[in-house]
């Protein structure tokens, strides 16, 4: 597994290296751009200031000169110091104004581009965060991206189940984006009402409270209850003494990754080989899992032998309802909308599953 951990930060490292570069060479043209048109400016700067010299002849000093560029260039048109009489002078003040007007106009485009674009594009890429949320269902609100949450996310993409990241950490997210352009994410504290409606929490399948701080869970557990009762709450405790206190605020379930690492440790040395097939099959991404698939509101009861269910590749582990758990029920068991299938199947066999069900 360390190994497997290994190359996907190398993975990651290499996909926010890729973006960083893109970006990098981006900014590149942007100042390309402008030392080409400042370079433009000076040329006709130049040109402009010996040309006006000579056309006013003995008469002209230098600095009516510079000023006479200088009006030109920038078309204010004050009053001419130069007197301007022949066509050919006419022609050479003409190509002055109109090239030395376009690099300036070109040069300050170019940076008014750097300095808006970023926001820019951070205010359409978060309009469309935005609307795609708004459009979501069934998903999941992961509440804190730190390690733990990383983790879930990960599970979640090779479950292929939408979720939306909240964390108060805006660099955090940032680099998260850097690593997942796709990645839908909210900043703020995860414990606002507004900003969990803003996650869509009504259209919600379940939130994880994973933040670092067993206050923060159970601010963002309550909230999320008060908000929409039957989104299911899963969060983290620190402290072990706090969990009745999480449960109390409405988390559906609580978990200690200290104790829950403890008992692991303990499991590892003792039934390493039930373990290692444990962890197959809650986290292998190409082999069978443990899935539940519960029965919606609208699933007309039958017979479980009527059930299509794809062949070899999905196994029926048993049937829960409630907190009970009927462990390899028969073909005569009927199922009822609320029950749980519990399966072991592969990632794409679920949606096989699901369309039983439905159909």
């Amino acid at each position: 597994m360390l190994l497997i951990e290994f190359f996907r930060h190398r993975r990651d490292a290499a996909t926010g290296q890729r973006i960083r570069l893109g970006r990098s060479r981006q900014l590149d043209r942007i100042f390309r751009r402008i030392l080409i048109a400042g370079c433009v400016l000076l040329l006709m700067f130049a040109v402009g200031s010996v040309g006006f010299y000579f056309i006013g002849g003995e008469a002209t000093t230098w600095s009516d000169a510079v000023y006479m560029t200088l009006i030109t260039l920038s078309t204010v048109g004050y009053e001419e110091v130069v007197p301007i009489q022949g066509t050919a002078d006419r022609l050479f003040t003409g190509i002055i104004s109109l090239v030395g007007f376009g690099a300036v106009t070109f040069m300050f485009t170019t940076l008014s581009v750097f300095f808006l674009e970023g926001d820019l594009d951070e205010t359409l890429r978060r309009r469309r965060m935005e609307k795609h949320i708004s459009k979501l269902k069934g998903h999941y609100l992961i509440c804190g991206y730190g390690r733990v949450g990383r983790n879930v996310a990960e599970e979640l993409d090779a479950t292929h189940r939408p979720y939306v990241v909240i964390d108060a950490d805006e660099e955090r997210l940032a680099a998260a984006r850097e690593r997942q352009p796709d990645l839908l994410c909210l900043a703020g504290d995860a414990s606002d009402d507004d900003l969990l409606l803003a996650a869509n929490i009504e259209a919600a399948a379940g939130v994880f409270a994973v933040t670092d701080d067993d206050s923060r869970n159970l601010m963002i557990a309550l909230t999320a209850k008060q908000l929409c009762r039957s989104t299911r709450v899963v969060a983290r405790c620190m402290e072990v003494r706090n969990s009745p206190k999480l449960r109390k605020a409405g988390a559906d379930m609580v978990i200690a990754p200290d104790f829950t690492g403890g008992l692991r440790i303990a499991a590892a040395m003792l039934r390493p080989g039930v373990l290692s097939f444990l962890d197959d099959l809650i986290r292998s991404e190409t082999a069978h899992r443990v899935e539940e698939i519960p029965l919606p509101e609208g699933f007309a009861s039958r017979p479980l032998e009527t059930l299509d269910l794809p062949g070899k590749d999905v196994v029926l582990l048993g049937v829960r309802e409630h907190r009970h758990f009927r462990f390899n029920p028969s073909a005569d068991t009927c199922l009822q909308a609320g029950q749980v299938l519990v399966v072991m199947c592969a990632p794409e066999a679920r949606k096989a599953v699901e369309q039983a069900i439905t159909g």
